[in-house]
């Protein structure tokens, strides 16, 4: 099948998108300037953790997908996707490092009539400012009159079968009225539903807005869960009630920490600091060093020292049922704990394998066996396996941070 569709970056953002676009028929090549994703997905093996199964892989590539090292490939087709990650950079701007690696590997195979769609999460300005100058100094064409040039934030949710990418709205952004209309028609086939946007910018603080959105309002309410704690206020029971008012409120729940994809902006370029989203950021980074004095203080309560306490942590990933570890709080708390003195075991149905600061933590075999060992046992994630009423019952200690126990059965955050 000839590629009429290459995606750049073969991670979290790419892969749903060459899995949506090959089960519609279309041909796609997946390309990432780091050649180990490209090998494994050869193989037929997910190249991180928690996006496809090996059996998603393998339907793919029997569909026609193919994953390529080599970048001549970006010459032959009719739409581009660059879906490189963005991460915190040393001093907090988010590295656009990826993002302009496969600019560069784009912009010198860029054809006439292509369209170029960024799906990456960037600062407001990224497409036009950085995106737009690498594409056109590299093929010496110009943005929206020699190839289309778009910007759609990602919206993934991983593991929610509700909102796969065809039942997703997809925001867009174009240089031009007709860049906007070639994006359109190339999300069209594969969401039911495409939503313009007045332009790039506003494409991009969209992605801005919700990322954010979530991080504020997780902040929230963690910090009723400390508030709550010392009221002596079963915060659960607050959020149930709460939910049922139908207008003006969305339930979020608190946790052990934020994990996810998602990074919070707050700070765009030159331009004033969201202090909001800022305060809310510190607030979700001290909740791991929350529950450690809380597990400290549990064990105090119980006549003992977290120097020498056996400590099973359960659920290491940052969602429920998934393998994805991405920004999961877990290894902060071992870490914090291990400090402390604390002998540190974990179980995870998802992970067989755990380390932390690269040194490999011992997994528990026998889940009860184990909770009836360890002097504390905390729930970090909930995975449907768990038997929490079982669990209450074998652990010397239970501490949820997720608020899945039944009431009364353990010690909740």
């Amino acid at each position: 099948m000839p590629a009429d569709l290459a995606v750049i970056g073969l991670g979290h953002l790419g892969l749903p998108l060459a899995q949506a676009a090959t089960g519609a028929g279309i041909g796609t090549v997946g390309y990432d300037t780091d050649p180990r994703p490209v090998a494994e997905l050869a193989a037929g093996r997910p190249p991180v953790d928690g996006s496809l199964t090996p059996s998603e892989i393998r339907r793919m590539l029997s569909g026609g997908f193919r994953p390529t090292p080599d970048p001549a490939e970006l010459g032959r087709v009719r739409t581009a996707v660059i879906c490189a990650p963005t991460r915190p950079g040393t001093e907090g701007p988010l590295d656009l490092s990826a993002v302009t690696d496969a600019a560069r590997a784009l912009a010198a195979r860029l054809r006439p009539h292509t369209t170029v769609l960024l799906e990456s999460p960037v600062p407001p300005g990224t497409t036009e400012d950085v995106l737009r100058p690498l594409l056109e100094e590299g093929s010496g064409l110009r943005a929206g009159r020699d190839f289309h040039l778009a910007y759609s934030p990602a919206r993934l949710d991983p593991g929610n079968r509700a909102y796969g990418y065809a039942h997703t709205p997809k925001v867009i952004g174009g240089l031009t009225p007709a860049c906007t209309e070639s994006a359109a028609a190339f999300y069209g086939r594969l969401t039911d539903k495409v939503v313009r946007a007045r332009g790039i910018r506003e494409a991009e603080t969209v992605k801005l807005l919700e990322t954010n959105f979530r991080h504020v309002n997780i902040a929230l309410v963690n910090e009723m869960a400390v508030l709550c704690h010392e009221l002596g206020v079963d915060l659960w029971d607050v959020v149930r009630c709460a939910e049922t008012k139908p207008f003006g409120f969305q339930a979020f729940r608190p946790g052990p920490g934020v994990g996810g994809h998602g990074v919070p902006v707050d700070t765009v370029g030159a331009h004033r600091p969201l202090h909001l989203v800022e305060l809310a950021g510190r607030i979700n980074e001290r909740m791991p060093q929350y529950v450690t004095a809380r597990c400290a203080t549990l064990l105090n309560e119980h006549g003992k020292s977290v120097r020498g306490a056996r400590v099973l942590l359960l659920g290491v990933t940052y969602k429920p049922d998934l393998a994805d570890q991405e920004g999961s709080p877990a290894p902060e708390i071992a870490q914090r704990l291990k400090g402390m003195g604390a002998a540190v075991s974990y179980h995870d149905p998802y992970v067989p394998v755990w380390r932390v600061a690269d040194v490999p933590v011992p997994r528990a075999d026998s889940l009860y066996e184990a909770a009836a060992g360890a002097d504390l046992t905390i729930l970090l994630q909930h995975h449907r396996t768990y038997d929490l009423q079982g669990l209450s019952v074998k652990a010397q200690l239970l501490l949820d941070t997720r608020g899945a126990t039944p009431t009364g059965a353990a010690h909740r955050l």
